[in-house]
């Protein structure tokens, strides 16, 4: 029953598979007609011991200039990120159609009372008339300036989302790290439905029953983190020498990582790799040319967890918190950055 499950996902999965716009992804199908490439190009920055990390000049122009180069299409941004405006930099300077290139961002987490408005500033700093997804960054809210949690209903978000897809500002909306009984409040009580979720995804948190839900649904997994702890020496339970992961790559020809991000598109999670190294980027999204068996596939599923990379336990006591509540609480890294 399972080698049957995987030949209808793998089926449907190539048969979207066609090359679009001069880009090297394919493309998959939302539920309100648009499509979105199958891979794309994650740009946070991420942490240090400082706090959010400083985003100086070039830091994110540059890779998203080396990806779309390399055939990315899509480019996934956060108001958060602090780049928007580096993103649209390289997006003009490319010379490529803006209808060719997929452009994500979200809602500030500190702003989530006008969506509209929001909106607006993030075009403003993108320097684009529309982006062609916006998505709610979190169901948890702050006041502005991250001083304090803020309780906005999300479904008065969803409404201000909604808006601003009927104004024409944001193509397709959606959520991110939103849990199932969150998803079906929305889906109850919404006039549209959710296209995209972001979330976590990878070998360590596999999110099979999330991903089942979401295609039952209808709405399209978008996967951060699609390494999840494999490049982390704190969280060692994964990692890219492992003999399982190394003879499956040298089989195909690929690497590990390749192998991963194949898997993942394989189970139908579009993942967003983020790098800002040539090379790996040019390397990430070389992995349309060849399929894993459901050998492969059962091989690589083993090593599930069901456990977070990116666990958020910092923001646990507000009450639209979306995953399981944990013991070790750490600090919140926005905290340092403000």
């Amino acid at each position: 029953m399972r080698c049957i499950v995987f030949v209808i996902t793998t089926l449907i999965v190539h048969l979207s598979e066609a090359t679009t716009g001069g880009g090297k992804a394919s493309k998959i199908s939302l539920n309100d007609g648009n499509s979105i490439p199958a891979l794309g190009l994650g740009t946070f920055l991420g942490f240090d011991e400082k706090g959010q990390k400083e985003v100086k000049p070039g830091d994110s122009e540059k890779p998203v200039k080396w990806a779309l180069e390399a055939g990315y299409r899509l480019i996934d941004t956060a108001a958060l990120y602090l780049n928007e405006d580096q993103i649209g930099a390289a997006v003009r300077a490319s010379g490529i159609p803006r209808e060719d290139i997929f452009i994500v961002t979200k809602l500030p987490m500190d702003n989530q009372r006008d969506v509209v408005k929001q909106l607006e500033k993030s075009l403003a700093r993108l320097n684009m008339s529309y982006v062609d997804l916006y998505l709610i960054h979190n169901p948890v809210a702050f006041n502005p300036g991250f001083k304090g949690f803020d309780i906005v209903d999300y479904l008065d978000t969803w409404k201000g989302m909604e808006e601003a897809k009927n104004l024409g500002l944001a193509k397709s909306i959606g959520i991110s790290n939103f849990n199932t009984t969150q998803i079906d409040r929305i889906l109850e009580n919404g006039q549209i439905k959710p296209s995209v979720l972001q979330v976590e995804v990878n070998l360590h948190l596999g999110q099979d029953k999330l991903i089942d839900y979401c295609k039952r649904n209808g709405i399209v997994v978008m996967a951060f983190s699609p390494f999840g702890p494999m490049f982390h020496d704190s969280l060692p339970s994964i990692r890219p020498d492992d003999p399982t992961l190394v003879a499956i790559a040298e089989k195909h020809g690929k690497s590990v990582t390749q192998i991963v991000l194949r898997y993942l598109i394989q189970k139908g999670v579009v993942p967003i790799p983020k790098s800002v190294k040539k090379n790996r980027i040019e390397e990430n999204i070389d992995v349309f040319d060849f399929n894993l068996s459901s050998e492969d596939m059962n091989k690589i599923g083993t090593f599930n967890k069901e456990k977070r990379t990116v666990g958020m336990s910092f923001w646990q006591d507000h009450p639209y918190y979306p995953f399981e509540k944990s013991d070790q609480v750490h600090d919140n890294p926005f905290e340092s950055a403000n």
